[in-house]
């Protein structure tokens, strides 16, 4: 019953219930009640960030730039999706950075072979979902630490697409390929309206449905989430392979961005990924978390990366700030938890 009480009170929908019922917030409540919410938080922030570099530099608002922008959001953001989901059930995954790269040689490699893009863009969301399954199933199945196993997965992916591709990376590719990741709609590239529309179904289906809101109760207290009945092996292949999927969908738009596959792209994108969904609100320790936090999370890092490269900082510095930030929304996490 302990154990019950406990998945109850991570879910937000639950606690939220709980701590306004029979009461009707009035102004001061109503401020206290926003503020409390991390994704309120870090809008200010971006907007704070925002309005200082507006002023601090006159290219942050360019359009260029804010195109460059969302361009990094639909990549990074989807991915960050598909993590949140995995941070909420308590494990992470390692080898999206390897998946993107593997999905765009996979998908080069088909159209090289004079296979048709659509196929080949196929093709290369089956290698991808193929990383998810395997991973999926070795920790739901043979009990293997998520951490290893990612761990394990991202390097032998790396080796696999390296022997496929000879080394070397894949250009040229076909500009009916390329228009997925190039084209637009009026101003709002491809890419950026896919990703709108995959945050927006995945932080509806977190929220609402009762398949992936059972993610919650796994990350609370997983032992009592087997004895309410929830599968916990299914719930937690399935949140495998949507990472790896939406890791894929990322790899074929960054590789129609680019008109060519490259062996390297993704390398450190799990770390930024994970810093993202930990910065939104997700806790290693699993059971919180949200989609619209995640997002925003990936876009404050963006815009911190952005804001450094503008003002002429050292590009080596990123990596550092990437770090800091991560730890510090671990360290904020760890005595909010306390508190």
């Amino acid at each position: 019953m302990n154990a019950l009480r406990s998945i109850r009170s991570k879910d937000p929908a639950v606690a939220e219930g709980t701590r306004v019922l029979g009461r009707s917030p009035g102004p001061e409540s109503l401020v206290k009640r926003l503020t409390s919410f991390r994704e309120f938080i870090l809008l200010a922030i971006i907007v704070g960030i925002g309005l200082i570099m507006a002023v601090a530099s006159p290219y942050f608002l360019r359009p260029a730039n804010l195109s460059a922008l969302l361009l990094g959001l639909s990549v990074e953001g989807t991915i960050t999706v598909g993590m949140v989901i995995l941070l909420v059930s308590g494990v992470f995954d390692l080898s999206v950075g390897s998946t993107l790269a593997w999905t765009g040689v996979a998908a080069a490699l088909a159209m090289v072979a004079h296979i048709p893009v659509w196929i080949s863009v196929i093709i290369g969301m089956l290698a991808a979902g193929s990383v998810g399954l395997a991973n999926g199933l070795i920790v739901s199945k043979l009990k293997i630490n998520a951490f290893m196993t990612t761990l394990a997965t991202t390097i032998i992916v790396r080796g696999i697409l390296l022997l496929a591709a000879g080394g070397a990376g894949i250009p040229n590719l076909p500009q009916s390929f390329n228009i997925i990741g190039q084209g637009k709609i009026g101003l709002i590239q491809y890419p950026v309206i896919v990703f709108l529309v995959i945050a927006v179904v995945f932080d509806l289906l977190l929220r609402k449905n009762r398949f992936f809101r059972q993610n919650y109760y796994i990350g609370a207290n997983e032992r009592a989430a087997v004895m309410t009945g929830i599968n916990v092996d299914l719930v937690r292949t399935v949140d495998f392979v949507i990472v790896a999927l939406l890791a894929g969908l990322s790899g074929i738009m960054l590789t129609a961005r680019f008109g060519s596959a490259s062996l390297t792209v993704g390398q450190g994108m799990e770390l930024r990924v994970i810093a993202a969904a930990v910065v939104g609100g997700c806790s290693l320790n699993g059971g919180e978390g949200t989609v619209l936090g995640g997002v925003l999370g990936s876009l404050l890092m963006l815009i911190i990366i952005n804001a450094l490269n503008l003002l002429g900082v050292n590009v080596y510095w990123q990596n550092l700030v990437t770090g800091l930030v991560l730890l510090g929304a671990v360290i904020i996490d760890r005595y909010s938890r306390r508190g």
